[in-house]
């Protein structure tokens, strides 16, 4: 019985625990890598850097080479969202469907970008009686695809329990890649960007 309990004791103490974390910057990242698509949005082109001589390059390959015989470099995986699968590429394209029908409501105003990310009609009352219903239908839509597609990215990861966290990822992020004249809440109140 003596040799079970030290056994066990040995075991607890070699357990070993792994927190995986929520990837904050990697759910940004891809965040607005789907919202750019679905708006449409290409990145901007950025001038590359002047390069240097070749020389210096191959001086500085041979610095790394020679650190890297001392000191062994350590390799640290960037954490990385996966939004890649058949649920997310469908939910994405229905998104990117309706967008076009979206863009005249968000720049009339009738529409706006809650604190939680989620879709409103800002002013029911300026949408013209005939459009209502229409407009009622596209952003419930639009929240029910939000939703799921939160939802399929903590599923993707394998961390259905991070749905929270990447709606709220996507939340900051709508309100970032809105358009100029678009509405948002803030602290409770509408704004314009």
């Amino acid at each position: 019985m003596k040799k079970i309990s030290v056994l066990s004791a040995l075991l607890l103490t070699a357990c070993v625990t792994i927190n995986i974390y929520f990837p904050a910057a990697a759910a940004e990242k891809a965040a607005d890598e789907i919202i750019r698509d679905i708006q449409g949005i290409t990145p901007q082109k950025t001038e590359p850097e002047a390069s240097l001589p070749d020389w210096q390059v191959s001086i500085y390959q041979l610095i790394d080479t020679a650190i890297n015989v001392v000191v062994s470099p350590a390799q640290a995986a960037e954490a990385d969202l996966n939004i890649d699968s058949a649920e997310i590429r469908r939910l994405r394209a229905t998104m990117e469907a309706r967008f076009s029908s979206l863009q005249p409501l968000y720049a009339a105003g009738f529409i706006g970008i809650q604190a939680d990310g989620m879709l409103a009609v800002r002013d029911a009352g300026s949408v013209p009686l005939k459009d209502r219903n229409q407009v009622n239908r596209l952003v419930a839509a639009e929240n029910a695809d939000r939703q799921a597609l939160y939802q399929a990215i903590a599923n993707a990861n394998g961390h259905p329990d991070w749905a929270a966290q990447i709606k709220s990822t996507f939340a900051a992020r709508w309100v970032s890649n809105a358009q100029s004249g678009w509405w948002y809440q803030s602290s409770g109140s509408w704004k314009q960007k």
